[in-house]
């Protein structure tokens, strides 16, 4: 009998220390069916995870007022996690964790002590001594959310050269030079006052730059030069369909398909994820459709090979599987849903790292 392929992911939660904080589940990748496969306990309120280029490490960040960054070695047979290191974020809340594409460095942003950190990874993948750390200073225009600066992600450049810092607080994404773990003050990339941007990806080609603005639910496309880290304003983009209220949605996470020629943002409190298509050569941005989540609260998502998006309702308590038409860029339910107690990342064993790895050969 043939087996079945599944794809593993991990999922990290808002649960407390003596909880399921992170879930392996599975996908089949016929159906788009998830189960849970196994569970990590003594982490509180893991809110997001990263791994290692090789896959052999996963790193989480726990988002609490002392703020910790979590090492756990993966049994690459099971996918099971194995707490290996734990070092302080030297902030309150840190909310993003990503490794640069070389596996040499960690980095975590804090929310709520408007600072961000730089951790050497050790040959075994645990984390070594901290490098660097750098905290912003300033305010924004709105009061109840930005009166200080709050890094909301931290995401290396492709070229290894850049660090991004968007500033949820400052209305900026902050430029580093990344030099030998150190992040040198390099430019700032200028967003209309109350964006709040939170989450940036990159576009294959490295051309262009995307992030979404939790203030004021947009989408930004930008120009960037992956040899001087420069980033130029090219689209504003609503996420939301016209004529919905923008006060009763705050957007959150946003992937660009590897093709390149789709890209997603989630919406919370719309309960939805936009779709956009990319123009291939100039980079922006136009909207094809908007999905109910069949949850409360998408806070992340993220792309499966196969074809797959996953949407972690918060609120909602589940997961919710999506089949992406390869032709229109478009998702379809699948009608699978998984139930979890507060999600809030998803986080790829296997990712899809090209257009043969979707189906419809997109």
């Amino acid at each position: 009998m043939e087996q079945k392929q599944e794809y593993l992911f991990y999922t990290g939660t808002y649960a407390s220390r003596t909880e399921t904080g992170i879930f392996l589940c599975a996908l089949d990748g016929e159906s788009g069916e998830m189960r849970i496969v196994s569970g990590t306990e003594g982490i509180e309120r893991p809110s997001f995870l990263a791994l290692s280029p090789d896959g052999s490490c996963l790193y989480a960040v726990s988002e609490t007022a002392e703020g910790h960054l979590y090492a756990y070695a993966v049994d690459t047979g099971t996918g099971e996690l194995h707490m290996q290191d734990r070092q302080a974020t030297e902030g309150a809340d840190p909310c993003y964790v990503s490794v640069t594409s070389d596996g040499r460095y960690v980095l975590a942003s804090n929310y709520s002590g408007g600072n961000a950190v730089v951790y050497g990874i050790l040959p075994d993948s645990g984390l070594g001594n901290l490098l660097a750390q750098v905290k912003h200073s300033g305010s924004g225009i709105r009061k109840d959310r930005q009166e200080g600066p709050h890094p909301h992600s931290i995401v290396p450049d492709p070229s290894g050269r850049y660090v991004m810092i968007c500033d949820l607080g400052l209305d900026q994404i902050v430029v580093y030079r990344l030099e030998e773990g150190k992040l040198v003050t390099h430019r700032e990339a200028e967003l209309p006052p109350g964006s709040g941007p939170r989450h940036l990806v990159f576009h294959p080609t490295h051309k262009f730059a995307y992030v979404a603005n939790e203030l004021n639910n947009t989408v930004t496309a930008f120009i960037y030069n992956e040899q001087t880290g420069d980033l130029q304003p090219l689209q504003h983009l609503s996420i939301l369909p016209e004529g919905v209220a923008v006060q009763d949605n705050t957007a959150a996470d946003i992937r660009v398909t590897p093709c390149g020629r789709y890209l997603y943002v989630s919406n919370r409190g719309h309960n939805s994820i936009a779709a956009f298509r990319i123009d291939q050569d100039s980079g922006k941005l136009a909207a094809i459709d908007w999905v109910e989540t069949a949850g409360a609260t998408p806070r992340n998502f993220n792309l499966l090979p196969g074809g797959y998006l996953i949407a972690a309702n918060q609120d909602g308590g589940n997961l919710v599987s999506f089949s992406i038409d390869g032709d229109s860029g478009r998702l379809q339910h699948t009608g699978y849903v998984l139930e979890i107690p507060g999600p809030v990342c998803i986080e790829p064993v296997q990712k899809p790292a090209n257009a043969k790895s979707f189906a419809n050969g997109y």
